[in-house]
């Protein structure tokens, strides 16, 4: 019997009649369409598909089953905006398998991919490979934009607490569906609505929560998303900046460090972090099962404290998301390793100019990339994609041609959750396509990225940048239609979620 069936059974069972609503549910490796621009664009989309729904039935509650990356803060815009009786269930991450006897896992296979692109990797090794890496359903292994949203949600209030993260189809996201299904009907008779959830105190509980996993960048527009749909004044990428050199990072899961999202998971996942954080969470929060984050956290327990670290023995005192600013950005999003040798926070070079992943891979090929180069990525982002491209394949073929610590890159788009290898800086806002200074970059600029002094840096004066103004391009894209025009024409920047109303 398939999750939705188990879950109205258990509906059912408490007393609430059920209903099952499918929505678009995007998947990284499937929606490459459009450079990549419906990933990002179907976010929203699920949002008005859940809205569309609910309200129109008149629906009294709701259990989101959390899938991948775009599906879990769609379905949480759509709960915030309706504010009817939310609970979430994530779905959990898929098994993985080994290849040439090493553990193999679909971030193994993101960097495989890349080195395919430069020639380093065949058609037969890479039909090996992905048989090895994905051995069942579920979502990305680590700490990838999907865990970390899982993450996040459960630090929000929506996920019974315990819950995240989970093996797909394992006894425990079965316990889970049968327990969230049930409260789901208690809710609904105590009217505990997301907006009663979503406080500025959830909100930074989140945030701190994240820094000390160091989660996917991603998160941090999807929460200013969620914050936005719930008529909140919480600024997300604040408190990021507010929490940044406070919480300590606590678990080095990959490819952040060297543990796997299993072993997170053993040693005691989201409730784990959260009860290490204690001393600096909110404690009267509350969570979707009616109790405050206090109460919760009261008799948890850190099954493995080398995994999950306690705030006076971290991994490292310096946060590994970081947002940097200058005249290149007013909001820059970077990631480093927890291991500081494997990663420097501070590159200066000249630029190299491209608009698109496969022209940074065509230069890699060529050899026309070298030691030294900042490679930049322009016209990627919402509304110039439109929906946002990634570069996340020439990342990878940058690794794949060896130049990983001998690199940077920065661009207008996004990465996946998965990308922490070369230094790099994505969501650059305000992107090309809205006037920002990234499009106004020309071959051999000399650029800075410090992630010390929170710094992206254009070594250009401000006569020359505006001179370049009066001739630069338009970055929209041309040409598109339907759901990518409507929303190239509304989105808001990433700095405000990237919303659309």
């Amino acid at each position: 019997m398939g999750l939705p069936r188990v879950a109205a059974k258990e509906v059912e069972a408490a007393g609430g009649l059920p209903f099952e609503i499918r929505t678009a549910a995007p998947v990284d490796f499937l929606f490459t369409g459009h450079e990549n621009g419906f990933i990002l664009g179907s976010r929203d989309l699920i949002s008005y598909d859940v809205e569309s729904a609910v309200e129109g039935m008149g629906l009294d509650g709701m259990i989101c089953l959390a899938s991948c990356d775009k599906t879990l803060p769609g379905q949480l815009m759509a709960a915030a905006r309706i504010n009817v009786p939310t609970i979430v269930i994530a779905c959990g991450y898929q098994p993985c398998g080994t290849y040439k006897g090493e553990h193999f896992d679909i971030e193994d296979l993101f960097i495989q991919t890349g080195r395919k692109s430069v020639g380093q990797v065949t058609d037969e090794e890479m039909e090996e490979m992905i048989r090895a890496a994905i051995k069942g359903p579920g979502v990305c292994q680590g700490i990838g934009t999907a865990n970390t949203m899982h993450i996040a949600c459960e630090a929000l209030g929506f996920c019974l607490p315990g819950t995240t993260p989970v093996l797909a189809n394992s006894p425990a996201m079965w316990d889970a569906v049968k327990a969230a299904s049930h409260r789901i009907v208690e809710m609904v008779d105590e009217d505990l609505k997301p907006r009663d959830i979503l406080t500025p105190e959830a909100f930074a509980n989140c945030v701190k929560t994240l820094l000390a996993v160091s989660g996917s960048l991603n998160a941090m527009k999807h929460l200013q998303a969620i914050a936005h749909a719930a008529q909140s004044d919480v600024d997300v990428f604040g408190l990021f900046d507010k929490y940044a050199d406070d919480i300590p990072l606590l678990a080095g899961i990959r490819p952040n460090g060297d543990i796997f999202i299993d072993d997170f998971d053993a040693a005691g996942g989201t409730l784990a972090v959260m009860k290490q954080l204690e001393t600096v969470v909110d404690g009267n929060a509350v969570n979707a099962n009616g109790k405050t984050v206090a109460e919760n956290l009261k008799d948890a327990v850190v099954k493995n404290d080398e995994i999950i670290r306690p705030m006076d023995r971290p991994l490292n005192t310096r946060p590994g998301m970081i947002i940097l600013k200058g005249n290149l950005a007013d909001a820059g999003l970077m990631k480093l390793q927890i291991d500081d040798t494997i990663k420097t926070g501070y590159f200066r070079g000249p630029a190299k100019v491209f608009a698109n992943a496969q022209q940074v891979i065509d230069a890699l090929n060529a050899g026309t990339i070298v030691k030294g180069d900042v490679i930049v990525i322009r016209g990627l982002g919402i509304t110039g994609t439109p929906g946002m491209g990634g570069p996340r394949y020439s990342l990878f073929a940058v690794d794949g041609k060896g130049l990983s610590g001998d690199v940077a890159m920065i661009t207008d788009g996004n990465a996946s959750g998965l990308c922490n290898a070369a230094l790099m800086v994505t969501d650059i806002t305000p992107e090309a396509a809205t006037g920002g200074a990234i499009g106004l970059i020309e071959d051999g600029d000399m650029i800075t990225i410090d992630a010390a002094k929170r710094l992206l840096q254009l070594e250009v004066s401000d006569e020359v940048l505006a001179e370049r103004r009066k001739h630069a391009p338009d970055y929209h894209k041309c040409g598109e239609q339907g759901w990518l025009k409507i929303l190239q024409e509304r989105a808001k920047p990433l700095t405000e979620g990237g919303v659309m109303d």
